[in-house]
């Protein structure tokens, strides 16, 4: 119990990055970054057949998309939309996590930037993206 005790007061102390450190760090451990972090993944089992199925897709700003319902069925638009719903909020509180450890609102646009290039390097092929344009394309 002790053990528990101290990994919990260890996790709650704030890590940022040095000062003047223009590096971001994405794998910053603070607790809000860890929460959103496994939130993010226990929802991404079910968003893999939607991506597979070219449902959705990433925007050019990060967040998950439509790219074409055509092919769904109300219910099963309803479930990708419903997970959408879920998924871009978080995404946004991961940004805004790791932005606060690095020195707050200052830091949003450099760690929004570095953590869409993520999202898009770990995006499997085939998978769809939008281009600044709006465009669509496959990854290769």
């Amino acid at each position: 119990m002790k053990f528990i005790l101290i990994l919990l007061a260890a996790l709650s102390i704030p890590v940022a990055a040095a000062p003047g450190s223009s590096e971001i760090n994405l794998d910053i451990g603070t607790p809000p970054v860890m929460v959103a972090k496994h939130t993010l993944a226990q929802r991404s089992s079910r968003l893999i057949r939607f991506y597979e199925a070219g449902v959705i897709g990433l925007g050019d700003d990060g967040m998950v998309k439509i790219h074409d319902g055509s092919r769904l069925t109300l219910t099963q638009r309803q479930i990708a939309e419903k997970l959408i719903d879920q998924e871009n909020p978080e995404r946004n509180s991961l940004i805004y996590a790791i932005a606060e450890a690095h020195g707050g609102k200052e830091a949003q646009p450099a760690v929004r930037a570095a953590q869409v290039k993520r999202w898009k390097d770990q995006f499997h092929s085939g998978w769809w993206i939008e281009d600044a344009q709006g465009n669509w394309y496959k990854k290769p």
